[in-house]
């Protein structure tokens, strides 16, 4: 009697140590570092190339698990009770419930789950021989169990999905970033850096090219003395050429190009033919998205691209330089001019220009204005109150307030931008504009 109640005792602890297998492996497979194991994989770590092939089994592995780890745990019950019983009649099921769920409470879920969520990777890389194993025994009973749960599931208009949609694929990545660790300046322009990365294919050139008004363009028909007179003036090394009217682009000028040309005619500059050093204009339509036109770039070596309209209009100019500044922010060299129209003030409020952009300021300052329908501050001021406002009209929405302290003609040139005093803790996302004078 004693030798069978011993060897009951010892396959309820071998059961109990089961559990605690099965309950720590879901856990580690469940919290390891998917990006952490595939860089592991690619330096040919076998284990964790097994951890992976396991997450793409997913269905089978959770299935796997739940079943071995039910298995056990009412097998250790049973044995409980049986002995339980034995000992103490009836009252003996009584025992047997509350003794076996501190035990598997404590010992075979907390302490395995605890231990594997503070080292998930190395747990997962553990017991990633073992359940490989086990999910191919047990992969026919898990077929059977996943029919069964989406036909319960279908009888409620339940779909299973068996990967996630591109659309929750970025969101899961969005939140990752969110996630990264720390506050400090460094961290700040990588989660900027690569939420501008995925914000690509959802920002079109019209949002972040030069404006017409803006281009510097050259008059091609001018004395070419003149027309070198103008590029040396200038601080771009691309410049559009036109003919008759500033509309009409007829080629863009390099200025690598034309330093060559001008060291061939030497002194005989009046000889010298822009339009045949000059190449050919390349016109997109204003649609076109900023991954689209990145890899436009890429494919066609070309650094400079002229935005039109539907109608044929130019709206404006966007380079390669203007897309990278989207993901790295602005590149400024020697030449460049401060252009970044924003100015702190010790009072805790900012002058920005008004062609400011709001990815600009949302990247900057991790805010939340919305860009969907217009780009500039001065455009989200336009749309949000529906009207030219006057100087001095102080505007709140979206937890701030927007006091126009210039315009010109119908353009807002400059605004003050502070936060609003009801935004303190709140979100203040949706509130309509209101307006004071």
């Amino acid at each position: 009697m004693e030798f069978d109640l011993a060897i009951t005792l010892g396959a309820i602890l071998a059961l109990l140590v089961f559990s605690a297998f099965f309950s720590g492996s879901e856990t580690a497979l469940t919290a390891a570092s998917r990006p952490r194991l595939h860089n592991l994989a690619q330096s040919g770590n076998h284990r964790a190339n097994l951890v992976n092939d396991l997450w793409h089994e997913k269905e089978h592995l959770i299935g796997a698990i739940l079943l071995g780890n039910n298995l056990v745990n009412i097998l250790a019950s049973a044995l409980a009770t049986s002995v339980l019983i034995a000992l103490f009649g009836e009252a003996g099921v009584v025992y047997a419930t509350l003794g076996m769920t501190v035990l598997i409470l404590v010992f075979a879920e907390v302490l395995p789950k605890t231990y594997a969520l503070q080292n998930a990777d190395r747990a997962a890389l553990a017991v990633a021989p073992i359940l490989r194993i086990i999910v191919t025994l047990l992969k026919p009973l898990s077929k059977v169990i996943q029919i069964v749960v989406r036909a319960a599931l279908s009888a409620f208009g339940i779909k299973v999905r068996h990967a996630l949609t591109a659309e929750a694929s970025e969101e899961q990545l969005r939140g990752a970033i969110d996630l990264h660790q720390g506050e400090g300046e460094e961290e700040r322009h990588e989660r900027e850096m690569l939420r501008s990365i995925l914000d690509l294919g959802d920002v079109w050139v019209e949002e972040i090219m030069v404006h017409r008004k803006e281009v510097v363009a050259i008059d091609v028909d001018q004395p070419p003395s003149k027309i070198v007179e103008e590029v040396l003036a200038s601080s771009f090394t691309r410049m559009p050429l036109w003919r008759d009217d500033p509309d009409n682009i007829v080629a863009v000028l390099h200025v690598k190009a034309l330093l060559r040309a001008v060291q061939a005619a030497g002194a005989e500059l009046d000889q010298l033919d822009v339009m045949a050093i000059a190449s050919a204009p390349w016109f997109i339509p204003e649609t076109t998205d900023l991954l689209s036109q990145l890899q436009a770039f890429r494919s066609r070596h070309e650094h400079f691209a002229i935005v039109i309209d539907e109608y044929g209009e130019v709206l404006g100019i966007v380079t390669l330089e203007d897309i990278l500044e989207e993901i790295v922010g602005d590149i400024s060299d020697e030449h460049d001019e401060d252009i970044e129209g924003v100015q702190l003030q010790r009072d805790g409020s900012m002058i920005v220009d008004g062609k400011v952009t709001l990815r600009d300021l949302n990247r900057r300052f991790e805010w939340r204005l919305p860009d969907e329908e217009a780009s500039t501050i001065a455009g989200l001021i336009l749309h949000e109150t529906r009207c030219i406002p006057d100087t001095g009209q102080v505007f709140t929405f979206h937890g701030f307030e927007f006091e126009i302290l210039g315009r010109k003609r119908n353009q807002i040139t400059s605004v003050r931008i502070r936060a609003s005093e009801e935004s303190a803790g709140e979100e203040t996302m949706d509130r309509p504009a209101t307006a004071q004078s």
